[in-house]
């Protein structure tokens, strides 16, 4: 066989409701999320005598830690046989942005290791494997935009309307369970608008705005700034941080903005511009 090269895209929650606490240790959550086709990370699966992972990325663990791993130990355990492969991940989303790139990661390997085994464990068995990985690896089994319940792992196909963004990270990353562990007990902070923005049909809100944005104001700023931006129309908090994207008015020049926004801003920051899928 020759080399299995695929696309690993990220994803954005355009709404995200955090419900209440489970007794299991997570959150119920009620979230409509979409795909970013044009930011994705790319995996090469090479046949190979053993298995080994590489990451282009040296600030991630390429051991028994990192999800790739963790889902190629799943699919040998569910499929009972041994992968024999070489795995690459070339990674362009970045890391604790809350953009569900080590998810996307693991489901794509999911999908690749099934199609190189001619489809044994099928689409069924791999969504309860990926659940087990973690709560946003299902929605990237499926193509499309997804509303996501339980702890994010119950999809329902759902439409919603491609938007052009702007997406800006600043240099630092949000770890996701300490947002959800201060969900409960966090507070608005004033000034900051946290209400639901309406769009082309669409409800904008993020209930983890309010613990990521009390422990770093600057993303609340951040915000703040883009909103105040005549090229924006909405801008929110990317799942739990640290992104944060703004849907862009027609004629908006999305460098121009990015290039204000390190101006008079952050000069670390990273960004992306491009369309959500349908």
């Amino acid at each position: 066989m020759s080399t299995l090269t695929l696309q690993a895209p990220a994803k954005l929650n355009l709404s995200l409701r955090v419900l209440r606490s489970r007794d299991d240790g997570f959150h119920e959550i009620d979230t409509l999320m979409v795909k970013l086709p044009g930011l994705h990370d790319q995996i090469e699966i090479s046949p190979a005598k053993s298995f080994t992972f590489e990451c282009d990325d040296a600030t991630l663990p390429t051991n028994e830690e990192n999800l790739v791993v963790k889902a190629v130990r799943a699919y040998e355990k569910a499929a009972k046989t041994t992968c024999k492969y070489a795995v690459s991940l070339k990674k362009t989303i970045p890391h604790g942005a809350g953009l569900g790139g080590g998810s996307s990661d693991a489901a794509t390997v999911l999908l690749g290791l099934d199609q190189l085994h001619e489809g044994k464990l099928g689409p069924a068995r791999l969504r309860n494997l990926a659940a087990t990985l973690g709560s946003d690896v299902p929605f990237f089994l499926t193509p499309g935009s997804a509303r996501c319940t339980g702890r994010g792992e119950i999809l329902k196909s759902e439409t919603a309307p491609p938007l052009r963004i702007l997406i800006v990270k600043p240099p630092f990353a949000v770890s996701t369970p300490d947002a959800y562990k201060r969900w409960s007990s966090s507070k608005e902070l004033p000034a900051i608008r946290y209400a639901p923005q309406e769009v082309g049909g669409v409800s904008l809100v993020n209930d983890l705005e309010r613990p990521v944005f009390a422990k770093h104001l600057f993303l609340a700023e951040v915000k703040e700034w883009l909103l105040g931006r005549r090229e924006t129309t909405a801008a929110l908090l990317c799942g739990s941080g640290s992104a944060i994207f703004a849907l862009l008015q027609e004629d908006a020049d999305p460098e121009d903005l990015a290039r204000c926004a390190r101006h008079e801003l952050d000069p670390g920051f990273w960004h992306w511009a491009g369309k959500t899928s349908a």
